[in-house]
This record gives structure tokens, sequence and C-alpha cells, in this order.
């Protein structure tokens, strides 16, 4: 009953795979969301501190806090919904691929140049 193991499928595997990704994908949105709820209550604080409790009330310096949160707020919501599709699980995989067939070629070409400069014909005589 303990000892038997279980044989784990590709397709369980893959599944695996996608949930996982599923759930990365949805903590990106999540924080995301939540970036932007806190980015609302700050800047309504940014404001009050200005206009009501007149915190360098000669000039509204609000107007750059909130630009620059903005601004900060757009990467990442940039980061979230462009730069995770472009480079994303997909370019992962076809960038690992491609070193991968690189490393091999490589591994090869390294193989052929010892074959050629020791061949088994000429190390198998010497040993007989």
């Amino acid at each position: 009953m303990f000892s038997k193991k279980k044989d784990i499928s590709p397709v369980d595997l893959e599944q695996h795979e996608l949930l996982e990704h599923a759930q990365k994908r949805i903590n990106q949105k999540k924080n995301l969301f939540t970036h932007f709820v806190i980015f609302l209550i700050g800047s309504v604080f940014l404001i009050l501190i200005n206009k009501i409790l007149k915190y360098g009330e000669s000039y509204d310096w609000f107007i750059w806090g909130i630009t620059a949160w903005a601004f900060l707020f757009a990467i990442h919501a940039f980061n979230v919904f462009v730069t995770s599709k472009f480079m994303g699980k997909d370019w992962e995989r076809s960038q690992r691929e491609r070193l991968v067939a690189k490393q091999r070629a490589r591994i090869a070409e390294l193989q052929k140049e010892i074959e050629t400069d020791f061949p088994l014909s000429k190390i198998n005589k010497k040993k007989a």
C-alpha cells in the first residue's frame, strides 16, 4: 500500500505546469490591482496633505507626486500585461530549446574533433 510508487503521466505534469503558470498570472494581476488601490488612496492623501493640512500650500506639489506614482503604476501594468505576453512562458521555452540545441551542436563538434585527433581504431590497435 505505502510502497507502491505512483506513475506520473506527462499529462499530469503538463496540467500542473499550466496551473502553476495560471497561479503566477493571478498573483501578478492581484498585485497590480492592489497597487492601483494604494495609488488611489495615496493620491487622495497627497491632495489632502497639500490642500487641507496646508503643507507646502504655496505650490501644488501633489501633482508631481501623483504623476511620478502614475508613471510607476504604468510601468507595473506594462510589465504585467505586455512584457509577460512577449517574454512569457512560450518565449522562455523557445529560448531554453535554442540554448540546448546550441550546446548539443557544440558537444557534437567537440566529439568530432576528438574522434579525428584520437580515432578509436588506433587506440584499439595499441591495446592489442
